[in-house]
C-alpha cells in the first residue's frame, strides 16, 4: 500500500459553522456523557473502553477516507469521540482514582500540546483550513482532547467543587459568553473564540445530561442514563437527517447548484 500523502489537498470535510453546528455539538456531548455512564454501569468498564475505542477507530478511518463532508459520518465520528472521551476521562477517576483536578490539568496540558504542535507544523489552527489529511488528523486529535478535558472539568465543578449539576450548567454557559461576546463586540479573533467555545460545549452538555439523568438525591432529575442517552440520540439523528437533506451546513463547494450563489 502506498504511503499516505499527508499534505494531499482535500475538500473541506468539516461543516459550516452555523447555529445548528453548535446545537448538534452540544447534543453529542450530552449523549456521550449519558451513554458512557449507562454502559459502564452494565458492562465492565475496561470492556467498554476497548469496545468504544475500536468503534471510534473504525468510524475515524471511514471519516478520513471520505472525499467530502458527509453529515452522518462526521457526526457519528463526533458522537463516538464523545462516548470514548467520556469513558477515558471517567476511567482515570473511577478506575485509577485520579482526582478530577489532576485529570483536568492533565487533559488541559494534552490539549495545549496538540494546539502547539498543530500551530508549529501547519501555521494555523483555523477550522476553515482543514483541507489536508495531516490537518484533519490534528483536528480530530484536538476534538478528542477537548472532550476529555471538558468531561473532567465538568465533573470537577459539579463534584469536587460541590456546585451540583444545574449550577455547573449556568457556570459553563456563562463562560461560553466570554468568546461569544469577545468575538462579536471586542474583535476577538475567530480562531481562539471558536476553540474556547468548543471546549466549553463539553462541560455544558455533560452537566445537562447529568442534571437530567442522575438521582434527585445528588441534585439530578432522576430520568436515568439510558433514557437520556436515547432521547438525545433520537434528536441528533433527526437533526443530522435534516442537515443531510437541506445541505444547511455543507461546505459551499459541495452544495449542488451553489456556484452562482453569493457567499454565506
Amino acid at each position: 500500500m502506498p504511503a499516505m500523502d499527508w499534505q494531499r489537498t482535500l475538500r473541506s470535510k468539516v461543516p459550516q459553522i452555523t447555529a445548528l453546528f453548535w446545537i448538534v455539538k452540544l447534543l453529542t456531548t450530552a449523549m456521550g456523557e449519558a451513554m458512557s455512564d449507562f454502559l459502564v454501569k452494565h458492562i465492565n468498564p475496561f470492556v467498554v473502553a476497548a469496545f468504544t475505542g475500536l468503534a471510534l477507530a473504525a468510524v475515524l478511518v471511514l471519516q478520513l477516507a471520505a472525499r467530502r463532508y458527509v453529515p452522518w459520518l462526521y457526526w457519528l465520528t463526533v458522537s463516538m469521540v464523545a462516548v470514548f472521551g467520556t469513558v477515558a476521562a471517567d476511567g482515570l477517576h473511577i478506575q485509577l482514582h485520579v482526582a478530577y483536578a489532576a485529570s483536568t490539568t492533565f487533559f488541559a496540558i494534552v490539549l495545549a500540546i496538540v494546539f502547539f504542535v498543530w500551530q508549529r507544523v501547519e501555521r494555523t489552527l483555523s477550522i476553515h483550513s482543514i483541507t489536508t489529511s495531516r490537518r484533519e488528523l490534528f483536528y480530530w486529535a484536538t476534538v478528542l482532547a477537548t472532550f476529555a478535558l471538558g468531561t473532567a472539568a465538568g465533573d470537577l465543578a459539579a463534584n469536587t467543587l460541590g456546585l451540583g449539576y444545574f449550577t455547573s450548567i449556568l457556570l459553563f454557559l456563562g463562560l461560553m459568553l466570554i468568546p461569544v461576546v469577545g468575538f462579536w463586540k471586542f474583535g476577538l479573533h475567530e480562531v481562539p473564540a471558536f476553540w474556547f467555545a468548543y471546549v466549553l460545549t463539553r462541560p455544558v452538555g455533560a452537566s445537562v445530561a447529568d442534571y437530567l439523568s442522575k438521582p434527585k438525591i445528588i441534585s439530578g432529575l432522576g430520568l436515568g442514563d439510558g433514557v437520556v442517552a436515547l432521547g438525545f440520540a433520537v434528536v441528533i439523528v433527526a437533526l443530522v437527517a435534516y442537515l443531510t437533506l437541506t445541505h444547511a451546513d455543507t461546505p459551499r463547494e459541495d452544495v449542488p447548484g451553489a456556484e452562482g450563489l453569493p457567499p454565506r
